[in-house]
């Protein structure tokens, strides 16, 4: 698998690569999510009408919670349980701009957010699909 995302990374540009990519990813998501927070945050797409995001793919070496490959755009949820203490808060930023660099656009979202502005943080995330470049936010 790493060796077709290098090729795909190399072949940015190629028309065929755009159905190559979610085949990648979707071959690499897992069944189930990892936490009851990212469970939630499928639900919450869903209720929100946004489409649905792969969960759990391994992108450039490390795991993202949340993935549209077809928008090279992921979303990494944050609750205070899991990033309370600064080496997360570090290792986070690291891999965020490590992502970035990539060419991937990255998003933080706290369970905080998810569930007091839930209608504010879908219409944000419905912007940026559709700002990100990959076709419609339907994808």
């Amino acid at each position: 698998m790493r060796a077709l995302e290098s090729i795909c990374e190399r072949g940015r540009g190629r028309h065929g690569l755009r159905k190559i990519r979610p085949l990648i990813a979707a071959a690499q998501a897992p069944d189930t999510t990892n936490s009851p927070l990212e469970d939630r945050f499928i639900i919450f797409c869903r209720e929100h009408n946004l489409p649905q995001p792969l969960a759990n793919v391994v992108i450039e070496g490390k795991e993202v919670d949340a993935f549209w490959p077809a928008k090279r755009l992921m979303v990494e949820l944050d609750s205070w349980t899991f990033h309370h203490h600064r080496a997360a808060f570090e290792r986070d930023r690291a891999r965020d701009a490590a992502l970035q660099a990539a060419g991937y656009r990255v998003v933080r979202l706290t369970s905080r957010r998810m569930e007091q502005e839930g209608r504010a943080v879908a219409e944000e995330l419905r912007r940026i699909l559709n700002a990100t470049s990959g076709g419609s936010a339907r994808n």
